[in-house]
């Protein structure tokens, strides 16, 4: 019968970490590649309406977003709400977040930015048309309305 020894002289063998760099920069690389940053979080919930004729953006960096909706916290209520950047606002906020938005950019693309409302498909028009009204207050001309290419409109 075989006895069996447990004071050999048997070693771990040690871990090979040579690949272990590639591994970290491969995984570095698709996670820099796949996730896109948010500029804005979100804070009205909206249904963007179908539209028949739709047409692409050019510079997306000279565009400014206002979003109008009802609020996805239930604590504010269902009225339609209103958001510039983070924060929830009222029609005469327009003015300051346009000079300040204008600001932002080179003086030589001021005249250029785009002003896009991301209204709710349910959101009366009478809050449209304030909005717009304090838009040409502050010499927001040019003006988008985002929408989705519809499947079912004639």
């Amino acid at each position: 019968m075989g006895k069996f020894n447990k004071s050999g002289g048997r070693e771990m063998p040690a871990l090979n970490t040579s690949s272990l760099p590639d591994m970290i920069f491969a995984i570095l690389f698709f996670f820099m590649v796949t996730t896109t940053m948010r500029e804005v979080t979100l804070m009205v919930k909206f249904k963007i309406p179908e539209a028949s004729e739709v047409q692409k953006l050019e510079k997306k960096s000279l565009v400014t977003y206002i979003y109008m909706g009802q609020p996805v916290d239930p604590k504010f209520g269902t009225g339609t709400f209103m958001q510039l950047n983070d924060k929830f606002a009222e029609v005469e906020d327009i003015h300051d977040y346009i000079a300040s938005e204008r600001n932002m950019l080179n003086e030589s693309d001021q005249q250029f930015m785009t002003v896009s409302l991301k209204v709710d498909e349910d959101t009366q028009m009478r809050y449209v048309t304030e909005v717009k009204q304090a838009l040409r207050k502050a010499y927001a001309l040019k003006i988008s309305y985002s929408s989705r290419k519809g499947d079912n409109i004639p």
